[in-house]
C-alpha cells in the first residue's frame, strides 16, 4: 500500500470534527479564538490608477504565495464579474482592490506570474478573475486539498477553525458586493478571508505531505491552472428549475422564448434573471399555454406587481412559441454525447450495467480506504464511460489509457486501474 493507504487505514488519525488531528494523533481541545479585525486594520479600497501601481509594486516585492479571493454578486447582478478581489502577501500585507474602478487587473496578473496564488474552491473565482487579466500560472487550492486530505467539512470557515483554531465571520458571505460605497463590516469580512489563507495553505500542505497524498494534490492544482476557459453552456434555458415538468415541445418552446426574453433584459438591466422573472413562473406559462395577457396574469408568478406593459411582453415570448412550426420546435431532451443515462443500461445492455456496479463498488471502497471523497479519486462521468465502452482487451495498460484520455490525472489512473480491470473483467467471469 502507498503512504497514503497506510494513514487513511489508521482510524487514530482520523476525527470526526474539522480536521485531522495533529502528529501526536489527538485533536486540539482548546475554544477556536474568535477572529475580529485583519492584523494591520482594514486597508482601504483601492479604486483609482495610482494606488493601484503602488499595490502591484508591493506585491511584486513581496515573498512567498499570495492570498487570492473574489467576491460577486450572486442574486443580485448579471453574470457572475468581481466587484472586490483581496490579496494578502508577506512583505505586502493585504489589499482590497474595487475592479469596478479599475477593471483591468492583468498588470497586478502578470506582476504574480510564476507565483503561487492560494485560492479556496478555485473553480469559483477563476471565471472572474480571469475576466479582469488575473491568471495563476501555479495555485494552491484550499478547499481541494481539504477534500483530499479527508476532511469532513471543507467550507473556509470549517477550515480555518479545524486546522488554524480561529473562528471566522459568517455574517457577509451573500450580500450585494455591487453596492457603492461598501460598508465596513463587509470590507473587515472580506480581509478576513485572506486573512489566514497562505497559513491555512502551510497547514494543509503538511498534512497531505503526512498523508502521501502532495503529489496527488499538486498534479489536481495543475490541472486547475491549466484548463482552458469552460465551453458555453449549450441550451442554458433546459436548466430551468422544474423543467421536469415540461413534457410537450410547444411547452419546451414556451421556456426557451420565456428564458430568452427573460436573459435579454436582465442582462440590459444588469440585475439577475430571477430578479427579473422567476423559474416558476416560466414553467407556469409553459404549462398553461396562455390564450392572452388576462390569462397570463392569473398564473403564479405574473401577478398584480407585474404591469401592463411587462404582462405584454413576456405575453409575446408566449405567442412567439406557440407560432412556430413543427420543425422549429425544440426535441425533448438535450443531444446525449456520452454513455446513456445509468438507469437504462440494464435494458440496453446488461453486461455494461454489471460492469458499472461492479466499478461503483471498487471505487467506493478505494476512496472510503483513502479517506476522500468518491468524485475526488475518480469522476463519475469518467468510470461511466471507461465501464460503457471499455477496451477491447482489458489490462492494467489499455485501462490506464482510457483513463488517461478521459482526463484523469496520473495519480488517479495508478489508483483507480487496478479497481476498474477487476469490474470490467467481471463479465467473464
Amino acid at each position: 500500500m502507498t503512504d497514503a493507504h497506510d494513514t487513511a487505514a489508521d482510524s487514530s488519525l482520523r476525527t470526526t470534527g474539522g480536521a485531522p488531528p495533529d502528529d501526536g494523533g489527538s485533536s486540539a481541545t482548546e475554544a477556536p479564538i474568535p477572529l475580529l479585525e485583519p492584523r494591520e486594520g482594514i486597508p482601504p479600497v483601492i479604486a483609482d490608477e495610482t494606488a493601484l501601481a503602488r499595490v502591484i509594486a508591493a506585491f511584486e516585492a513581496g515573498s512567498g504565495p499570495v492570498a487570492v479571493d473574489a467576491e460577486r454578486a450572486s442574486g443580485y447582478r448579471y453574470g457572475q464579474r468581481a466587484y472586490l478581489v483581496q490579496l494578502r502577501r508577506e512583505g505586502a500585507g493585504t489589499a482590497l482592490i474595487d475592479p469596478v474602478a479599475c477593471p483591468d487587473l492583468s498588470a497586478l496578473g502578470d506582476a504574480l506570474s510564476g507565483v503561487e496564488w492560494v485560492l479556496h474552491a478555485a473553480t469559483q473565482d477563476l471565471p472572474c478573475l480571469r475576466e479582469i487579466g488575473m491568471v495563476p500560472t501555479r495555485l494552491f487550492d484550499t478547499e481541494l486539498a481539504g477534500r483530499l486530505a479527508g476532511f469532513p467539512r471543507v467550507g473556509l470557515g470549517a477550515m480555518v477553525e479545524g486546522v488554524l483554531g480561529f473562528v471566522l465571520e459568517k455574517g457577509h458571505s451573500a450580500v450585494d458586493w455591487s453596492t457603492r460605497p461598501l460598508p465596513e463590516p463587509w470590507l473587515r469580512y472580506a480581509a478576513l478571508d485572506v486573512e489566514l489563507l497562505v497559513d491555512l495553505r502551510d497547514a494543509l500542505e503538511k498534512e497531505l505531505d503526512r498523508q502521501g497524498k502532495l503529489d496527488w494534490a499538486r498534479q489536481e492544482f495543475d490541472a486547475i491552472a491549466s484548463a482552458p476557459p469552460p465551453e458555453p453552456r449549450k441550451d442554458p434555458w433546459r436548466r430551468t428549475s422544474g423543467m421536469h415538468k415540461v413534457r410537450r415541445r410547444r411547452q419546451l418552446a414556451v421556456v426557451r422564448e420565456l428564458w430568452q426574453t427573460r436573459d435579454r433584459i436582465a442582462q440590459r438591466r444588469d440585475v439577475s434573471p430571477g430578479k427579473v422573472l422567476g423559474d416558476t413562473a416560466i414553467v407556469e406559462a409553459a404549462l398553461a399555454l396562455p390564450a392572452n395577457v388576462h390569462a397570463l396574469a392569473a398564473l403564479n408568478g405574473f401577478g398584480h406587481r407585474v404591469g401592463k406593459r411587462q404582462l405584454e411582453q413576456w405575453q409575446a415570448a408566449v405567442d412567439r412559441a406557440k407560432g412556430l412550426s413543427e420543425a422549429q420546435l425544440p426535441l425533448p431532451g438535450q443531444p446525449v454525447t456520452g454513455p446513456p443515462p445509468p438507469r437504462a443500461w440494464a435494458d440496453k445492455d446488461p453486461a455494461a450495467a454489471a460492469r458499472l456496479s461492479a466499478a461503483r463498488a471498487g471505487v467506493s471502497a478505494l476512496a472510503e480506504q483513502l479517506n476522500m471523497p468518491q468524485e475526488n479519486l475518480i469522476t463519475p462521468d469518467t468510470v461511466r464511460r471507461v465501464c460503457w465502452e471499455p477496451p477491447a482487451v482489458v489490462d492494467a495498460e489499455s485501462v490506464a489509457a482510457a483513463l488517461a484520455g478521459h482526463g484523469a490525472r496520473p495519480w488517479q489512473v495508478e489508483q483507480v486501474t487496478p479497481v476498474l480491470v477487476e469490474a470490467l473483467s467481471a463479465k467473464d467471469a
